[in-house]
């Protein structure tokens, strides 16, 4: 399967900054093919200048977040139908800021999945333990939860992609050891083979500080098929150099 390397901008860059940063990928994606496919997700009011500026590209385009309703009075949320209308081809849902910052359960997550789903969009379900997950041995007691609880019926290789994003690790700096990603990831296309009839060809992505330095290594492992890269996202070099590693 091709790979996907998703950039999260988060609440991060003004108009000009993201102007110049995707003009500058352009430029990069213009003379090379990386071999995978390269996804921005820019915060919500980027999405309509970035989407102009990628149009005539091969660079995709992605939100953070969407609510699990089409409409209705939802003060300052944003339904899958709008981001469809948008331009968006995908959508981030369940990142662990959203499920520890807001509350958002797994119930929640699926509903919000579901929603882009109706609505043509891929979504990008995200699991992951605390670091007192972690330290308890419950690691893949919790992902397994999450995936179950998180990925609607709805859900095959061509709607949804899982992001691996172990909590602790995300803007930290520090990632797990390459031998306890491959355990979460195996056990991830496991559940995934187990529960959906194209569980195989589900696209599995790590987050959680992938960087230009370890992108390399990380990307290497069996069943990571991409990432889904944070602060790394926010600079030419750093993210062109990351879709370049594989």
């Amino acid at each position: 399967m091709r790979p996907l390397i998703a950039g999260n901008w988060k609440m991060n860059t003004l108009r000009a900054d993201a102007s110049a940063l995707v003009v500058g990928l352009i430029e990069q994606r213009a003379g090379e093919d990386p071999g995978c496919d390269i996804l921005l997700c820019p915060p919500f009011v980027s999405l309509g200048l970035i989407g102009d500026i990628i149009a005539q590209s091969p660079i995709l385009l992605g939100a953070q977040d969407c609510h699990k309703e089409e409409s209705g009075a939802y003060t300052g949320s944003i339904s899958a139908p709008m981001l469809s209308d948008a331009g968006c081809g995908f959508v981030i849902v369940g990142h662990s800021e959203r499920r520890a910052q807001y509350n958002e359960t797994d119930l929640l997550v699926s509903e919000k999945a579901r929603a882009a789903h109706e609505n043509a969009l891929v979504s990008i379900v995200c699991v992951g333990e605390t670091l007192v997950d972690r330290d308890a041995d419950n690691t893949l007691s919790v992902v397994e939860e999450q995936l179950l609880g998180s990925v609607p019926k709805s859900a095959n290789a061509k709607n949804t992609v899982i992001a691996y994003e172990p909590v602790w690790a995300i803007g930290t700096g520090k990632t797990p050891k390459n031998i306890q990603i491959r355990e979460v990831h195996d056990h991830l296309r496991m559940l995934l083979e187990n529960n959906f009839a194209d569980g195989n060809e589900f696209r599995i992505l790590y987050g959680g500080s992938m960087n230009l330095a370890n992108a390399g290594e990380i990307l290497s492992i069996k069943n990571v098929n991409g990432g889904l890269v944070g602060g790394a996202s926010l600079t030419v070099k750093d993210f062109w150099g990351i879709c370049t590693s594989l």
